[in-house]
């Protein structure tokens, strides 16, 4: 195996030349695309072989049944099959760039699409694009790995294979890279933007080529943007913020209740039972949730009844306000059931579709209560990117994504003015994204701080010195000065036979005495040596290192590990390291 591979790496590497990442950005787009077609089908066909032919006019226990099915099967193949945690896709991509030097697990290739497949296909309450953004980064990582590409590679790969997931699922290469620039923070420069276009493009083409030219929902422009508008726009952004922050605290807190349950029958009962609840009571909750967002968009937002216990109050319209605003509500609540019960999927559709509903609603509440005429669907669609913008923290994100899976390129202003609002509105109270606070709450957050990601792939071990002369303690003054000439350091370690660090001697804090010739015989080093206060462990991180520097001011630290002299760490090679790295992450 290891003879193929060699032989495999010879031969792409004498065809691609210097032009390597270009073919392996392109083979990685195609890859990530056929993922996300092949995730997207198996969804839809499993979803319409259990629910399409239902009868609307009345509720139906299935949806109760079907998402604790979908659920225990997706746990089974996890515990048996998979034997490792899925975890939630974005964060578990942020997670390997945080820790693992941007390594997937090979198995991460396959493994979420399966699995998610069941979750969401049986009606669990999430979204397909997280588990196809993991695919598809786990995609690049292995690439990378089989070329045995360095760092920057690997995770320029790893932002290809996330491009081309996004981009091949909804059909939106723009929102792929921007997805990849503002949500996972890689620090690319412009060189690099071009294999994140050649895969985005090429999944968005494969996905053209398979799935034809109509957009995910279908949005038709009826009423242009009206200025008159601007102050509607605004408050939905604001109320999309604090939305916003209901979707992550509410998903943080149950996901810690869900986590101190510690038995997983326990986990499937619990989270079954409540996401079972909601959707019979709730139909649109079923799934992703793209037909409901689809009814908003056509303005049937009565027909968000259909399957439910409420059908006869469809033509109730405070009532449908009402209903909408429990979607919102109910939606986070079944999306975190789903996931936390042992479901695999992601936020991005619920993201959406909170986002579409709760546009409709604050443009239907307007209507009723003030006697408007406020366009419903251009709000339902400003809506999307402005909870997108706040969950997210991904304004541009939202902006595009939305204006690409609709095709309201019209709408850019309306869209603008809310994603922004919302993002001021939540980053008030939320200082990180749903994606990034678990990281950030471990410290292990690296990706979205740049001086924390240098750090972190700089290791002490390469910067310990050890060309400095050591003295015993017993040595006299003049066996001392002797060391001293011979000498390139001003800096002298004072060590036992056994390695045992006593203290050091400063050139400077001897000086004075240095060429006093009296002294040579009665002075001995273990009487002018000082211990350091601040000193260094080989195991310490570099980032604990980089504190020690600066709260002692010193130009050189010891390390010593568990009392033995090991060397010196200089703040100048540290600097030097450090810039080093900085080219390196930034492919400068």
């Amino acid at each position: 195996m290891a003879e193929i591979r060699k032989k495999v790496i010879s031969l792409f590497m004498r065809f691609a030349g210097d032009r390597k990442i270009y073919w392996l950005s392109l083979a990685i787009g195609i890859i990530s695309g056929i993922a996300a077609l092949i995730l997207k089908n198996l969804v839809h066909f499993i979803g319409e072989t259990l629910v399409g032919n239902l009868n609307i006019t009345s509720e139906n226990v299935l949806f109760f049944a079907f998402p604790v099915t979908g659920i225990v099967i997706t746990v089974l193949i996890v515990k048996h099959f998979i034997k490792d945690d899925l975890g939630h896709g974005v964060s578990k991509v942020l997670a390997s760039i945080s820790q693992n030097k941007a390594l997937l697990k090979v198995h991460h290739t396959f493994s979420s699409i399966i699995t998610s497949s069941f979750t969401i296909g049986f009606g669990g309450s999430v979204g397909a694009e997280a588990p196809v953004v993991l695919t598809g980064s786990a995609i690049g990582s292995n690439v990378g790995r089989f070329f045995k590409l360095n760092h920057a590679d690997t995770m320029l790969l790893l932002g290809c294979g996330a491009t081309g997931a996004i981009a091949g699922i909804f059909k939106a290469p723009l929102a792929g890279i921007i997805f990849t620039l503002e949500v996972l923070m890689l620090d690319l420069t412009m060189a690099s933007l071009i294999p994140l276009l050649i895969s985005g493009i090429s999944a968005a083409v494969l996905a053209y080529y398979f799935m034809g030219d109509a957009v995910m929902f279908k949005f038709e422009l009826i009423h242009g943007f009206d200025a008159s508008n601007v102050p509607f726009y605004l408050i939905l952004g604001i109320f999309s913020g604090f939305v916003s922050l209901y979707f992550t605290r509410m998903t943080m807190y149950m996901e810690f209740k869900f986590k101190s349950i510690r038995k997983q029958y326990l986990k499937i009962i619990y989270g079954g039972l409540i996401l079972g609840l909601l959707i019979f009571i709730f139909p649109p909750l079923w799934g992703e949730g793209y037909q409901s967002v689809n009814k908003v968009f056509n303005d049937m937002g009565a027909n968000l009844l259909d399957n439910s216990l409420f059908y006869g109050f469809k033509d109730n319209p405070w009532f449908i306000v009402v209903f909408l605003l429990m979607l919102i509500f109910f939606k986070v609540i079944a999306m975190t059931a789903t996931t936390a019960s042992g479901g695999v999927g992601g936020i991005f559709a619920p993201t959406l579709f909170v986002g579409a509903i709760g546009g409709y609603f604050v443009a239907s509440f307007a209507n009723l209560a003030l006697g408007l005429n406020l366009p419903l669907d251009n709000f339902a669609l400003a809506g999307m990117g402005a909870m997108m913008a706040g969950v997210m923290h991904a304004p541009l994100l939202g902006i595009f994504l939305t204006a690409e899976i609709t095709g309201g390129y019209q709408l850019f202003f309306p869209l603008i003015i809310s994603a922004t609002a919302s993002y001021l509105t939540i980053m008030r109270f939320e200082p990180h994204s749903i994606y990034t606070k678990r990281l950030a709450l471990k410290g292990e957050l690296i990706t979205h701080h740049k001086d924390k990601a240098v750090l972190h792939f700089m290791e002490v071990a390469e910067l310990i010195e050890t060309d400095f002369e050591v003295v015993s303690p017993d040595a006299t003054l003049g066996d001392l000065t002797k060391i001293i000439a011979r000498s390139k350091r001003n800096l002298f370690p004072v060590v036992e036979e056994d390695g045992t660090l006593r203290g050091m001697v400063k050139m400077d804090d001897i000086r004075e005495i240095i060429f006093n010739h009296e002294l040579y015989d009665t002075v001995h080093v273990r009487d002018i040596m000082y211990m350091p206060e601040h000193y260094i462990s080989p195991r310490d991180s570099m980032h604990v290192v980089a504190a020690k520097f600066e709260s002692s001011g010193r130009f050189n630290l010891a390390v010593i590990d568990k009392g033995k002299y090991i060397g010196f760490i200089s703040r100048a090679r540290v600097f030097s390291n450090y810039r080093n790295k900085v080219r390196t992450l930034s492919h400068d």
